[in-house]
């Protein structure tokens, strides 16, 4: 289970918490702007914007979970099981492969507009990337600066849902974890007065009981409420450090601790890595589970007029400062 947010402050940042029982060891991955993709349907990409973020490298072509292009759009895959369909190819040109949306999308498109232009008739196909890596069940949350899309590719076809919220979990389907926050109206960051009698004297007796009813559960239908509240509530500060740490903050609401969460056989889903991305500066940050120091790789320090891919391995050893 996985959530991801998009964040206007002082800047756009975009990033997400990955949480399952295992880790791919991933790696944050830079694709310059002259790597050659040679999609699925036939089309060859030489020349296109550069992007960042977390991936797997296999073959010598990167996994992206989720990244950032160096024009401010970025792309997040998350974990959509028993609803996800990805249909047989046909060898068609509108068909993608998709272990490809994300960098299909992300090498040809400036903005969620753009990418509502491009998937307009296209169909998710189910051709795996290799038989090490199967097809994973997915929906995609696209976002810019200004808005937000949501990616699902049910048995009914492909649907692109406009995200007024800017934040996706996992299942149900998107417009069913939009029309549930209807259910949590009267969350508010104040404590108001009753309501509940006339006659009857009821104390707030603490700080807080406005968000009283704010589910605190893993599920990720309770995940995208406190994750929509959280960020709708939480302060800005026009400071791209302090809006940085606000934004782990609000990832931090919906991490997973080792534990919490069973799977069977003694495994545990937990937060392996919580990312944001300054898409307007194209630095990808991130902490690990064991690692809560924030680690940043910077897209505009390298040479993106290259063709091989950049990969730098994740710090997940913990990190004490010690002061005295």
């Amino acid at each position: 289970m996985c959530t991801a947010i998009s964040f206007n402050a002082s800047h756009h940042f975009f990033g997400r918490n990955l949480d399952l029982d295992y880790t791919f060891n991933q790696e944050v991955v830079i694709t310059p702007k002259n790597y050659p993709f040679n999609f699925k349907n036939g089309q060859s990409i030489t020349q296109h914007y550069a992007m960042i973020g977390m991936a797997v490298i296999s073959n010598d072509y990167p996994l992206y979970f989720d990244a950032t292009n160096d024009q401010g759009l970025s792309v997040a895959g998350l974990n959509y099981p028993k609803n996800a369909y990805y249909a047989p190819s046909t060898n068609a040109p509108n068909e993608i492969a998709s272990f490809e949306l994300i960098p299909y999308l992300l090498t040809q498109c400036k903005t969620v507009e753009e990418v509502k232009s491009k998937l307009k008739n296209a169909i998710i196909t189910n051709q795996p990337f290799s038989p090490e890596f199967p097809n994973s069940p997915l929906h995609w949350m696209v976002s810019d600066k200004d808005s937000s899309l949501t990616i699902e590719s049910d048995k009914d076809g492909l649907h692109l849902y406009d995200n007024p919220v800017g934040v996706l979990t996992n299942n149900p389907p998107f417009p069913m974890q939009l029309f549930n926050l209807n259910n949590y109206r009267h969350l508010s960051p104040k404590t108001y007065d009753t309501l509940f009698s006339e006659t009857l004297h009821l104390d707030s007796y603490s700080n807080g009981m406005g968000g009283m009813g704010l589910p605190g559960d893993l599920s990720s239908m309770s995940r995208f409420v406190r994750a929509c509240y959280t960020k709708e509530t939480c302060l800005t500060f026009q400071c791209v450090p302090k809006d940085i740490n606000q934004f782990f903050h609000i990832l931090g609401s919906v991490e997973q601790t080792k534990g919490l969460c069973d799977v069977g056989e003694e495994h545990y889903e937990y937060t392996i890595y919580s990312s944001c991305c300054d898409t307007t500066t194209g630095s990808y940050y991130y902490k690990t589970y064991d690692n809560s120091q924030l680690n940043v790789v910077h897209l505009a320090n390298e040479s993106l007029d290259t063709q091989t891919l950049l990969s730098y391995p994740l710090v997940t050893e913990p990190a004490i400062h010690h002061i005295n």
